[in-house]
Order: C-alpha cells, then structure tokens, then sequence
C-alpha cells in the first residue's frame, strides 16, 4: 500500500470515529445505552443486523472456504434468510410483548432465574471463545496481509479503536456505523467480484479452472464435512440459535420502534444475507483460479506446502486494486471486523450489566449501570486475546469451519429450550434446566475432547450432526422431565406462549411484508436449484 491508500484509510477511519463520537452524548441511561431508546427503524436494524454478521468468519474465513473447497459454506448463509424469517414472523412478537431488554431475562420470564443466569454465563463464554476472539484474530490476519504490521500489534489496534466508540456510544454508535459500513461492504466487495473476474477471463473461466464440485451448494450424505443431511437438519439447529435466541441478534430487533418495523427489518436482512455467496465465497474461488494459473503473478504464501489462504480476500485487494480505492477497501473490511466486535462488546456488556450485576445490586443508578458496563468490556478484550493461541490451534481446518463447530457445541440445547418453550406450554422450569444441564454437559465435553485431540463417541459424529443428535436429546429430557413434574403457572406465561385462542390479530397472507417473505423464499430456492 501506498501513501493515499494510508491516506483514504485513516480519513474513512475519521469519519467511523466521528460517527461514534456524535452518537455518545446523553448515554447516561440503560435504555439509550443498551436499546437505543426502542425507536430505531427497520433500514438501520436490517443493516445492523447484516454488517455486524458479517465480521471476520465472513471477510477471512468466507473467502479461505471459496478458496479450499468452493460454494459449499455459502449454504450457511443461505439457510439463514429463512432464520430471519423465523426471527420476524415467529419469535419477534412474543420478545416485543414480554418488554425484555436481554435474551436471558426472557427465559427467566418464561421459566425462572436459574435458567436467566445460565444463558448469561453460557453466552458470555460463547462470545470470548468465538465472536471477540475470532474477529480480534481476523483483524490481526488483515492487518499483517495488507499492512504489513505485526500480528499481534494488529490485534491491539483493532481492539483499542473499537472499544473506544463502542464503550462511548453504546447499541446507537453501533448500529449506525454498521449502516454505513453495510454500503462499503456491499459496494466494496462486488468491485473485488468484478476486478477479479475480469482478470481471470470472466465466471467461465473460474468455473473450469475450479471444478464441478466447487460449484455445487451440495454434496452426497457420505461427504467427510458437509453432507446434505448436515446441511439440511444440523445447519438450522445453530440458525435458530443465533439468529432467533442470540442476544448479539436480538438485541437489534428489540431496539425496533414496534413489532411491524422489527419484522420489516428481519426480511430486509434476509434478502442482503443472500449476498455473501458471490461477494465473499465467489472472491475466494477466483482467488483459486489465479493462483493455480501459471501465468498469473497472483500467489498466496506456501508454506511446507501448504497455501496459506486465510489472507486470501485481503491479498486480492492488494493485488488487483488500484491505489485511493485499495486504500478505501481495505478500510471498509477492518471496518467491518471493527463493526461485527463492537457488536459482540455491547451485547455482552449488556448481558453482564443486565443479567448479572443489576440483578444482584438493583439499587444501582442507570448512570452506574453504565459505567459498569462500559468497565466490563475491558475485561471481555482480555479474555478474548487470551483465548487466541487455543482458537488458532482449534482453526486449523478453517476460522469459518472453527467457528460453526464451536457454535455446534453450545446452541442446540438453548435451541431447544426457546423452541419448545414457545410451542409447548406444559414445559416447565425443571425441564428447561434438566435440558440446559445436559447440553452444558455434553457440549463441553466435545470441546475438551477435541481441544486434547480424544477419539470417542462425542467427537466422532460430524459436528453439525452432532449439533442435531445433541438438540433431539436435549428436547427428550426437557420433555420428559417436564411431564414428571409438577405443571408451571399458566397465568404466568400465558403471553409467552403460543395460543391458538389467545386472539392474536391474524396476519393479511397477501401483505407487503408476506409477498417480500415469499419472494425471499423462492430466491432461496432457485439459488439451491441453479447451484444444485
């Protein structure tokens, strides 16, 4: 990079900051801090919930799957246009009733306290393991491929500058400079698109140069890592998770003004999820083609004969770019990382401020419910720095493969809970846990397995296979136990159920938020048939 890149890299860098800065006066109260006082419209949420997904498993990982194995890791991105949907037509109006600020406070709503601290404590831990480490590590990768700054100098800078609007601004600052990287995202990534498809010849060329199967969204139910049958029933199980039950998500929906704008905003997001597929997998597959073509001067690092290809998106900014514009992109895909962790900072730092401090010192000002949020997202950045060295061991295979198997891990028990919590209204608080307790068990059981390299029965199954065996198990003990025990309080729960009596205003099947869901739906399916 060159002096304007620098150049357009620290003004785009400005204007972020500038953004956050304006968007932290009057943050003194926990409902403009955490919710951005519940009156922000669909546009922003959808943007919101689109830039903060996409972080680092999308703008590194992504690209690293296109270049190893092709189209295939799109189809988590596919899948979750339909959990967005999920998330608007079936779980928004019960958490836009209950009036909840966080995730947990709905189970103990639902259920009871215990169920509350669980989900705080498991989604904390979630997020250091994962989210914050994983974009700290991304951030890194970028900053050392484009930069050439050291890689753990990088990991600094890209926590310092986002802690530091974040922790000022709060969920505001956030979403609004997701807005504006959502437009750099997009725009940025379909002139890398271009520029390399362009130098490889056009799509014809990258399609002979990769093959048959990296062409394909599927593959036989024998296939080592994604078999259809992962695809299909072990992919949704983290979906729902993440999408439906997550607080880094749900948080955006409960800032919505109402139920209708929040819903607007879900299937708004849907539809720019199904854009990752061609603006991040489809880079990486180009990358592929030019790296394997002897003519080309495009080569990623080989190193004991490996190809390095977890830089592969930033390397093809540097490489096929021009100066000024290298400059932006490059800005546009820290930004993003940037965006996607101070996403993860304020959500957890609500979930402990909320689920856990406030609920133990509910004496407390808003002011110093604040400050001590503010104060926790110090802690979380070490956290997730520590963690680093055990996730780059568990990423070998991939940070997007890393990430899904992690998630594989802790979602389908709290899948299950919010699920057949919503659906069933003889489930109690004894079965929520029972269920909890068991995923909890078993979960991180894998994980120390794998993290010592064990062979056995829990590490053996394929991890989204194993994500559905653990939510059917997790379901049968919270069904059965619940059934063993005495009935929860039906007056309690009455709106935090679903009731065919309960008088719900019937949804007009030919609205516009109706036709724009069945036209997602079918876009989603002519994807699959087309790169079937």
């Amino acid at each position: 990079m060159i002096l304007i890149d620098y150049f357009v890299l620290g003004l785009y860098f400005a204007v972020i900051l500038g953004v956050g800065f304006y968007s932290s006066k009057n943050k003194d109260n926990t409902s403009q801090y955490f919710l951005a006082n519940r009156n922000l419209g669909w546009f922003v949420i959808g943007a919101s919930l689109f830039a903060s997904n996409i972080g680092s498993e999308h703008l590194v990982g992504l690209a690293q799957s296109g270049f190893n194995k092709g189209l295939i890791e799109s189809q988590f991105e596919i899948l979750a246009a339909f959990m967005l949907l999920i998330l608007g037509w079936v779980f928004v109006p019960f958490y836009k009733k209950s009036g909840v600020t966080t995730m947990p406070e709905f189970l103990e709503k639902r259920f009871s306290s215990s169920a509350r601290m669980y989900l705080s404590i498991v989604s904390i831990f979630a997020y250091v393991i994962t989210k914050i480490s994983v974009t700290i590590f991304a951030g890194a990768v970028v900053f050392e491929t484009l930069l050439g700054i050291d890689f753990w100098t990088g990991a600094v800078i890209v926590v310092v500058v986002t802690g530091l609007y974040t922790i000022l601004g709060g969920l505001k600052a956030v979403i609004y400079t997701d807005t504006i990287q959502m437009f750099l995202l997009l725009g940025g990534s379909i002139l890398v698109t271009i520029f390399g498809l362009n130098e490889i010849g056009g799509w014809s060329n990258m399609v002979a140069a990769s093959g048959d199967s990296f062409m394909s969204l599927w593959r036989t139910a024998s296939h080592p890592e994604y078999p259809w049958t992962a695809i299909l029933f072990g992919a949704p199980i983290l979906g729902i998770w993440y999408w439906c039950t997550d607080q880094f998500i749900v948080q955006r929906v409960l800032a919505a003004e109402n139920e209708s704008v929040a819903r607007k905003a879900t299937i708004f997001a849907g539809f720019l999820k199904l854009t990752p597929m061609f603006i991040f997998v489809v880079p990486g597959m180009i990358a592929y083609a030019m790296h394997n073509d002897p003519t080309s001067a495009f080569k990623l690092p080989v190193v004991n004969g490996e190809v390095q290809s977890a830089g592969t998106l930033a390397a093809m900014v540097q490489y096929l770019l021009p100066a000024g514009l290298r400059g932006l992109i490059a800005a546009g895909i820290l930004s993003a990382l940037m965006s996607s962790l101070s996403s993860v900072f304020n959500s957890c730092s609500t979930l402990i401020t909320w689920d856990i401090y406030k609920k133990y010192n509910p004496e407390k000002s808003e002011k110093s419910l604040v400050r001590f949020g503010q104060m926790a997202t110090g802690v979380l950045v070490l956290s997730g720095m520590m963690w680093i060295p055990f996730q780059e061991s568990l990423s070998a295979g991939g940070l997007f493969t890393y990430l899904q198997s992690v998630q594989a891990l802790i979602s389908p028990p709290i899948a299950a809970v919010f699920l057949l919590g919503l659906f069933i209204k003889r489930i109690n608080s004894e079965g929520a846990m029972a269920a909890l307790y068991t995923g909890a068990v078993l979960g991180v059981s894998r994980l120390v397995f794998e993290v010592n390299g064990a062979n056995n029965i829990l590490t053996q199954p394929l991890f989204l296979h194993f994500a559905l065996y653990l939510f059917l198990v997790c379901s049968g003990v919270m069904i059965a136990v619940s059934y063993l025990t005495p009935e929860p309080d039906y007056n309690k729960i009455k709106d935090l159920v679903f009731q065919k009596s309960s008088g719900e205003e019937k949804t007009n099947c030919f609205s516009q938020d109706a036709i724009l869901t069945y036209i997602l739906i079918l876009s989603v399916f002519l994807i699959w048939f087309i790169f079937s």
